[in-house]
């Protein structure tokens, strides 16, 4: 009886030697650098089993008397996996399988290059995330030189922005990473690069010597510090590969697998009408000390369910994701020990970055405000602060989904109006210790009393005696009797009251789903 088992064998065979990787001395190279190859990765980040491979069988075959004798996987495994049950598409740089030099008899893949046969596509295909595992350098000019012909740059740039405007998209560092590479780190939803193995560049330390005669440690040029707490480029860094595969499990809990879906909502035993009393002490009486704005949001949502998002880029602005009632939503506070929560270049940048992605994923965003203005002297005016404030204000008024505001203590300036939308009905309550003005009465006096201030035999004395005076109309409750402020509220009714918001306008979700008209830029 004939079968096609001898071709079913040599099937197992080349994928038995791709699982080799770039042979036993790349492999052990690669865990002397402290990382795990790309197997070990994808054993570690995806459900057992689940690993659908595409293109298993493209690589460099080495053929002697039309014999297969050795196969070098291609530097990229992907396919369709599942995440905690959900399915996403899975792209893993090996950096193991680098062609060797001038190799001989080496029959290169065909096809290789065309359109339709890579993960972007695939993940637009069947709407759903599409995580990166980023391992490699860009271009290598000995492609060149094999090739006899140089090329225009060419980047599918079209399908990473359709993906952020439809799927989930997350790029994981996990090496030296420079070129086209390094812009897919730039080009997604959110970011993570682990400590110390991962850095990210225009061009590395070779290219930086020969163009600007600079020697420069790689971390120096592109590691955690300067990209997750410098430059913004990568949203999060972690301490090692389980802990970024933790967050990237974490990230995608809270959004729908498109644009199409709602996001996913879970059980909760946290009550909806939980009373905290430490919420009625925690903003300090004295104007100017500092609180904990993280332990406040804690307070306020279901408990163990924040993930914060750039901790330590645009600092005096908070972005998180979290869930009250178990339902997903994005949120935002101001760090008073930061700029005292002013808003300058780099928070304004984050805050607009997180609202597009809150408004692409139909995540209702909740703001705890306590927005002194923007920052102000020459290093904000040279950053552009102003600049990058009227973005985030326009992203803000551009959003479609839900929001809910909790004025928790100032709303001064035109930063101050970043607190919400203000072109429909926003769910909008302020604590008793809230306070606004289109100015800060300390600055306000100063500036519109000087020469009056200046004239006194005691500048320093009248200027005190005017903010006093000032001072006792700062009070929410003359605001509250013009109707300019719709509720002043107990603190420890906050949670209760926002349940009952998000229960409401979650059922005026399905009517903003689908893409926006305005697609999210990274």
């Amino acid at each position: 009886m004939t079968t096609w088992q001898p071709e079913i064998d040599e099937v197992t065979r080349r994928k038995e030697l791709a699982l080799r990787m770039g042979g036993e001395e790349r492999v052990t190279d690669q865990h002397e650098r402290g990382k795990l190859t790309v197997r070990e990765r994808l054993d570690a980040l995806v459900d057992p089993g689940s690993l659908t491979e595409q293109n298993a069988l493209q690589g460099m075959a080495f053929y002697e008397d039309g014999q297969l004798t050795n196969f070098v996987a291609r530097r990229n495994v992907f396919g369709l996996a599942r995440l905690d049950g959900r399915p996403v598409v899975i792209s893993a740089d090996d950096y193991t399988a680098r062609a060797p030099s001038g190799s001989a008899g080496v029959a290169r893949p065909r096809g290789a290059g065309l359109r339709h046969n890579n993960a972007d596509d695939m993940a637009i295909a069947m709407q759903v995330p599409l995580v990166r595992l980023v391992d490699g350098f860009g271009a290598d000019i000995r492609g060149t030189g094999s090739a006899g012909a140089t090329h225009i740059p060419a980047m599918a740039w079209n399908t990473i922005t359709q993906m952020l405007q439809e799927v989930p998209l997350i790029a994981v560092g996990l090496g030296a990473i420079a070129g086209a590479p390094a812009a897919l780190m730039a080009g997604c939803h959110f970011s993570v690069m682990v400590k110390d193995i991962a850095q990210v560049f225009a061009a590395g330390p070779p290219v930086v010597k020969r163009s600007l005669g600079m020697d420069i440690h790689k971390e120096d040029l592109g590691g955690y510090k300067i990209h997750a707490r410098g430059s913004g480029l990568v949203d999060n860094e972690a301490e090692d590969e389980p802990d970024a595969f933790r967050q990237v499990k974490r990230f995608l809990s809270y959004l729908p697998s498109n644009v199409d879906e709602l996001p996913p909502v879970i059980e909760t035993d946290d009550p909806p009408d939980r009373r905290d009393d430490e919420l009625i002490s925690l903003i300090p009486r004295e104007r100017n000390r500092p609180y904990n704005p993280r332990k406040l949001v804690s307070i306020v949502l279901d408990r163990d369910s924040l993930f914060e998002i750039g901790r330590y880029y645009g600092r005096s602005q908070i972005t998180m994701l979290g869930r009250l009632n178990g339902k997903p939503v994005g949120v935002l506070a101001n760090d008073p020990t930061v700029f005292g929560g002013g808003m300058e270049a780099t928070a304004a940048q984050k805050l607009e970055k997180f609202v597009d992605l809150c408004d692409t994923f139909h995540l209702p965003i909740i703001n705890f405000a306590d927005q002194p203005g923007f920052v102000v002297g020459p290093a904000a005016e040279s950053a552009g602060t102003l600049k990058q404030g009227a973005r985030a204000l326009t992203a803000i008024e551009q959003s479609t989904i839900p929001w809910a505001t909790v004025i928790v203590r100032r709303l001064y300036g035109v930063a101050g109006q970043a607190h919400q939308k203000h072109t429909e009905w926003v769910f909008r309550v302020a604590w008793v210790s809230g306070e606004w003005d289109s100015i800060p009465i300390e600055g306000g006096v100063a500036a519109a009393y000087r020469r009056e201030i200046e004239a006194q035999p005691d500048p320093e004395a009248y200027r005190r005696e005017l903010e006093a005076k000032l001072v006792k109309v700062r009070s929410p409750f003359p605001t509250a009797e013009i109707g300019g402020v719709e509720n002043i509220i107990d603190p420890r009714d906050t949670r209760q009251l926002l349940g009952e918001w998000l229960d409401l306008m979650w059922k005026k979700l399905p009517k903003d789903l689908g893409k926006k008209t305005r697609g999210m830029r990274p």
